[in-house]
């Protein structure tokens, strides 16, 4: 036998290479996806619904007392668009908007001031008011 050699008895056989080692239990769990707090709602009833949650003033929209003040903007303007250069009178009164002048934000005071509110046609309003009011227009 050479110097700094082992010798294994007879009786028991030699493995060739070296023992096999058994992966540790993992001690971390796999992280949630980032975004599954979150889901992005895909119809539009879901979209009204995540929308309302988000912002709670916009319930004061189905209430009778907006309906009422609603009616009454429209017959002040006299069911006709408000916006410069359009002038448009309508008749089918669910083409048309009472849109709030300056954005009430969720202000109460501002979202039922009679004052603040125009009639608009729905063309103009969700054409030109909701993109000037997007790009912070106001």
């Amino acid at each position: 036998m050479l110097p700094g050699r082992f010798a294994f008895p007879p009786s028991q056989p030699r493995q060739a290479g070296m023992a096999r080692l058994k992966q540790a239990p993992s001690r971390l769990a796999a992280m949630p996806a980032r975004l599954a707090c979150s889901p992005v709602p895909t119809t539009e009833h879901e979209r009204h619904r995540h929308r309302d949650e988000a912002q709670p003033w916009r319930r004061w929209y189905k209430t009778a007392r907006w309906q009422r003040l609603r009616w009454s903007v429209l017959v002040r303007d006299l069911f006709t668009c408000q916006r410069q250069g359009c002038g448009r009178l309508e008749a089918d009164t669910s083409l048309l908007v009472a849109d709030h002048k300056i954005p009430h934000r969720g202000d109460e005071a501002l979202f039922w001031d009679a004052a603040n509110l125009q009639c608009l046609c729905k063309a103009c309003h969700d054409r030109d008011k909701q993109r000037e009011e997007r790009s912070g227009w106001r």
